[in-house]
């Protein structure tokens, strides 16, 4: 497993991160708990010592549960750990948007209870909010860092000018975005910013929810929040299936699975830190963790995006 700085913090990170998106029953329906808690031991066994998630994933379900399994377990330590806060869903009925200075203060608490940890160490804004001052958020950020809370801050789904409206006011360290060989949009502005800021980059969707692992076929149907998404059915879903399985050479050619080529390629832009995996399962974390372990050659890393870009 290669590990790599993240931006200028004083956090050494995997290069691949265990991503906790799946505890959304709203989004993925109910995931086996027992092969999930394996699942993050077997991260540590294959080297993997980053874990992302959010207080949103569950409506606090995915922090309850990494805190139980740390606990059981004693595995906090075995991890720089990140989370992110936006909505407020203090009310069952009413999830909103909700970044002020009360709030941060209180689902900061809400979090490091929920997953049983004295701090965290890379807290992230989950999205923009228009609503509130960056002054205001920047205050909460001081009084957590202060009280030893909080140890860096990071923003997520946010476009250059927002981030750096907000580096006016306190450090952004890392950015989290949405990027994988369909979804290169962040190459425009945001990774630029932070390649010229130092701020680290961790990708969420990296496989683009499933897309590009290669395991697809024209009669997959899915159950889940994809089966409404254009991408997953029709037309430009055996587009897409097609040109990830003609990547098949290019998987030959660097001895790995189709799933970790498609990691490597995100991994391969040098803005990039660690590249966030969805994980369900052992094998999941185990057969995606050889992605880190290198970059593709220049000329492979565009012909696999053309490839990509035509199935569009």
């Amino acid at each position: 497993m290669d590990y790599a700085q993240l931006g200028k913090t004083d956090l050494v990170v995997s290069r691949v991160c265990f991503g906790c998106w799946q505890l959304s029953p709203r989004f993925w329906g109910q995931i086996d708990l027992d092969d999930w808690r394996a699942a993050l031991r077997k991260s540590v066994d294959v080297g993997v010592n980053f874990i992302d998630t959010a207080d949103a994933y569950g409506e606090g379900y995915a922090e309850t549960s990494l805190g139980d399994w740390f606990a059981a377990d004693g595995l906090r330590d075995s991890f720089v750990l990140a989370t992110k806060f936006y909505h407020n869903f203090e009310n069952p009925d009413e999830r909103v948007p909700d970044t002020s200075y009360d709030y941060i203060i209180r689902e900061c608490e809400a979090s490091l209870k929920r997953l049983r940890t004295d701090r965290i160490d890379l807290y992230q804004i989950h999205a923009w909010d228009p609503l509130t001052r960056p002054d205001e958020v920047a205050a909460a950020f001081t009084k957590l860092k202060k009280d030893g809370k909080i140890r860096w801050f990071g923003v997520s789904n946010m476009n250059a000018d927002q981030m750096r409206m907000y580096l006016r006011y306190w450090p952004v360290e890392c950015l989290q975005p949405l990027y994988n060989l369909l979804d290169r949009d962040a190459e425009a502005h945001e990774f630029p910013l932070c390649l010229e800021k130092r701020i680290g980059v961790i990708t969420y969707s990296s496989l683009a929810r499933g897309l590009l692992t290669g395991k697809y076929t024209p009669e997959t149907t899915f159950e889940d929040h994809r089966g409404n998404n254009p991408r997953f059915k029709g037309e430009k879903f055996q587009k897409i299936i097609d040109a990830v399985n003609s990547l098949q050479p290019f998987a030959d050619k660097y001895g790995i699975t189709i799933p970790q080529l498609a990691i490597r390629w995100v991994l391969t832009h040098p803005a990039v830190t660690s590249a966030i995996v969805g994980v369900k399962k052992p094998e999941h974390i185990e057969g995606i963790a050889p992605a880190a372990n290198g970059l593709l050659d220049a000329r492979d890393w565009w012909k696999m995006a053309n490839v990509i870009a035509a199935a569009k």
